[in-house]
């Protein structure tokens, strides 16, 4: 008997089928899912013993009697068999008993085997024109029908016209045999490729109900989880491991359940599970790797991507995510030596190519940056494929880099990137919409005499300095969020760092009635202008997000409004990031349900009342909603913001919204809508509070009262709560206000201490606050706020330090790890 990795599969698996069907616009957020189905398609003889327990075929396998592994000569490839050959594999397959529905003639089951034999080795039109004969002398010959069938099937990995046809044949056998559960897992592994997953769906429950199987289970939770059901995935994948538990891939795939749930520390645990089953598992390395980035732990993530990579340095994906989380970690030029190697291995690797372009763009090297960009770019999709999302984004990325570029020695007080960019450009390029805009003039091309930015070294740099960078880093890193889905990002941190000591000197010298420059124009400095120093400085840390203005876009754009939108929940997929604040929120909803029901439905209110009781997660809401017919859909929430300037009016918050009609099918999303008429409401507290916290910083300049001070520390944060309920920028609105906070503060003689708590998030806690007093008091209790040293007076100028975007990305480049003490 031949050894297993000798074996020929007839019948595909349904995860050999995902090879040439499925597509990584099924996945969220682990693209690498897809791969797992792609590189466990039992493929080859070495894959297949490698995963033998997890990948046997559904209907049968063919081994060759006479071939031993190792052999000398070796063994005959499928394409060169003869006769004699074919048909000392039939007189085998008989006397295996592995005919599909055999019946009692012993020549027609020997033609039969024949054309299985002819199946199991790649000679598919063979086969078709063997099973068609047989069907001429007896049309309803089950095992020819079904042979037929599974030809066509194999060859509709070339051909989408031959599915129709298997399908066809194989729904001719279930008619005439309808209790045998493997033509229902055929049936099912045509129609997954083509999208037709309920029906696919449909055929492997039945199977199931006829004859319960790992293999079954495993293969109906994969399409469950392509469905997006995650719940019922994992229970079909446990059920797998209950029948069989040597499961690596199940083990795996149980695992990707509970990562795009948000439950990251159970997906942590499976994920271990499958390395216990598999020591050497890639895949289960990788999707552990991604899981602590999502974590945040960017040490274990790297651990696990580097224990993947010991094992195959080949691995294309753990190249691709490692870079990919090194350059969101801050890292550009190891991000650059990951992708530099990915497409050193896959030469058209769209993802990595456009991560190194954008990696090259954030370091100031815009020669290679754009060279990479226009590869990207050349990749057009196929008439009928849908492009990828680096393709989408890569024009924008192209045109903003040769922007950066034409601008990189120019003084950035001297210019404006709100108002230097096109309108419809950077409205396109904020909804991350296709690159279509009419009449659009291109940015000019890389002009020579600008030279790319050099590496700096620390050193360079004068003591004066470098206690200014070391400064930034520490106070970049008080900014970082300890909630999953936050990475570390060390570029960010120095850039948002610089940022708050830039404030803190703006604010200085604005107090001390000094002008600043702004726009080309020497002028007293206005509340935007302080916030324009954290955008310009969140900007140039990466290029790849449109940190913009949402009040600078075209007046139609604002006419119609626009949604900074977050999902919360989207049927079984919750965002981890906010999860701290779902208790609020929902406290929130039901008292406006109770408002609302008072209103609007009086006799109904004391059943409400009650339900409402029982209501302790967001999912407990849909059996309310039917109360009233309004909202049996679905319903809308409204938060209120008061405002100081104008007691007693108050100003629209977020919006909550809920709809759905059951639990896995529900969408909880929250947005705040940027209109003209808002967005003046808003600017018009603002501007009220800048004119207060100047006059009183003037004062302050001048006092040395501790209530002087505390006026000054609530102004500052109750100006911020108003900007952060704004969400006035299409990115980054949070960093950007909690920098100015800081600066602002250290300009006002306070220091900044303490780290934002586990769970807090700036922006949600002022948009979940019902009141700037309120969250003023939430932000003073973890700040820990202590005078400021004196030496933070003697620091260089931040602006003078660094006064074009070539300075600024030569110290955001530059390493201190070995220079810097480190601060608990």
């Amino acid at each position: 008997m031949a050894p297993a990795s000798r074996a020929v599969v007839l019948a595909l698996s349904l995860l050999c089928l995902c090879r040439a069907g499925f597509s990584t616009e099924y996945f969220s957020t682990l693209t690498f899912f897809n791969s797992e189905l792609h590189k466990h398609g039992c493929s080859s003889p070495s894959e297949w013993e490698e995963y033998a327990t997890d990948c046997e075929s559904s209907i049968l396998q063919l081994e060759d009697p006479d071939c031993e592994e190792g052999s000398n000569p070796p063994c005959e490839s499928v394409f060169s068999l003869n006769a004699e050959k074919i048909l000392s594999q039939a007189k085998l397959f008989i006397e295996q008993k592995k005919i599909p529905f055999p019946v009692e003639n012993h020549n027609t089951n020997e033609e039969l085997a024949i054309g299985y034999v002819l199946i199991g080795n790649g000679l598919y039109d063979e086969a078709i024109k063997h099973f068609s004969l047989l069907l001429q002398g007896d049309p309803e010959l089950v095992s020819a029908i079904y042979g037929r069938g599974i030809a066509y099937g194999k060859k509709s990995l070339q051909d989408i016209k031959n599915a129709d046809l298997a399908l066809y044949e194989l729904s001719r056998v279930i008619t005439l045999e309808p209790n045998w559960p493997e033509v229902y897992e055929q049936r099912a592994e045509i129609l997954s490729p083509l999208g037709r997953i309920s029906e696919a769906l449909g055929d492997l429950t039945k199977a199931i109900q006829l004859q319960p199987s790992a293999r079954l289970y495993r293969h109906r939770g994969t399409l469950l989880f392509i469905s997006e059901d995650y719940v019922a995935a994992m229970e079909d994948f446990q059920q797998s491991l209950d029948l069989k538990k040597n499961q690596p891939i199940a083990m795996l795939y149980k695992g990707l359940t509970f990562f795009h749930r948000g439950m990251l520390k159970e997906a942590i645990e499976t994920f271990k599970e499958a390395l216990k089953l598999k020591s050497d598992f890639i895949d289960a390395y990788k999707s552990l790797g991604q899981a602590y980035r999502e974590l945040g732990d960017f040490e274990a993530a790297m651990e696990s991507f580097q224990k993947a990579l010991m094992l195959n340095q080949n691995h294309i994906q753990s190249l691709q995510l490692r870079g990919m989380m090194l350059y969101h970690h801050g890292s550009l030029q190891e991000a650059i030596g990951n992708f530099k190697r990915c497409l050193q291995l896959e030469p058209y690797n769209e993802v990595c190519q456009y991560m190194k372009g954008l990696s090259h763009v954030a370091m100031g090297q815009f020669y290679e940056g754009i060279k990479a960009q226009t590869k990207v770019m050349l990749n057009d999709p196929l008439l009928g494929q849908k492009a990828s999302s680096e393709y989408l984004k890569v024009k924008y990325l192209r045109e903003y880099s040769r922007y950066l570029h034409s601008h990189l020695d120019i003084p950035v007080a001297e210019y404006n990137v709100d108002q230097d960019l096109p309108g419809n450009f950077k409205n396109h390029w904020a909804k991350n919409l296709p690159f279509l805009i009419e009449d659009y003039e291109e940015q000019p091309g890389l002009q020579p005499h600008i030279k790319d930015v050099l590496p700096q070294n620390f050193d360079s740099y004068s003591s004066e300095v470098q206690k200014l960078i070391c400064t930034a880093d520490h106070l970049g890193a008080l900014m970082q969020y300890n909630t999953p889905g936050f990475l570390p990002n060390r570029r960010i941190h120095r850039a948002m760092g610089l940022a708050t000591l830039e404030v803190m000197q703006a604010m200085h010298r604005t107090w001390s009635n000094s002008k600043v420059r702004v726009n080309g124009k020497t002028r007293q400095m206005q509340w935007r202008d302080m916030f324009d120093i954290a955008v310009k400085w969140r900007r140039i840390a990466d290029p790849d997000q449109p940190v913009l203005w949402l009040d600078q876009m075209p007046a139609r754009s604002l006419s119609r409004g626009f949604n900074n939108h977050i999902n919360l929940i989207r049927g079984q997929i919750i965002n981890i990031r906010y999860l701290a604040y779902f208790d609020n929120i929902l406290d929130f909803i039901k008292d406006r349900i109770l408002v609302y029901h008072g209103a609007y439905n009086p006799r109904g209110l004391l059943e409400v009342r009650q339900a409402l009781e029982n209501v302790n997660k967001v999912e407990d809401l849909l059996p309310i909603m039917k109360f009233n017919s309004k909202t049996r859909d679905g319903f809308t929430v409204n938060s209120k913001v008061p405002s100081m300037k104008d007691p007693g009016k108050e100003y629209d918050g977020f919006t909550i919204t809920i709809t759905g009609d059951r639990v896995g099918n529900m969408l909880f999303s929250v947005e705040t809508q940027t209109t003209e008429e808002r967005t003046q409401q808003y600017q018009s507290e603002i501007e009220s509070i800048y004119k207060d916290l100047t006059a009183k910083g003037k004062a302050l300049m001048l006092s040395t009262e501790l209530g002087d001070a505390d006026a000054v520390c609530n102004l500052i944060l109750s100006l911020v709560y108003y900007f952060c309920n704004l969400m006035p920028l299409s990115r980054g609105s949070s960093v950007v206000a909690y920098s100015v906070v800081m600066g602002a503060l250290m300009a006002s003689g306070k220091e900044v201490i303490g780290r934002i708590p586990k769970g807090k998030l700036v922006d949600f806690e002022a948009m979940t606050t019902p009141s700037p007093d309120g969250f003023s008091k939430t932000a003073k209790s973890w700040m820990n706020l202590k005078s400021l040293p004196s030496w933070y007076q003697s620091l260089p100028s931040v602006a003078e330090t660094f006064p074009s975007s070539r300075t600024m990305i030569e110290v955001l480049n530059t390493d201190s790890s070995s220079h810097c003490p480190k601060k608990s």
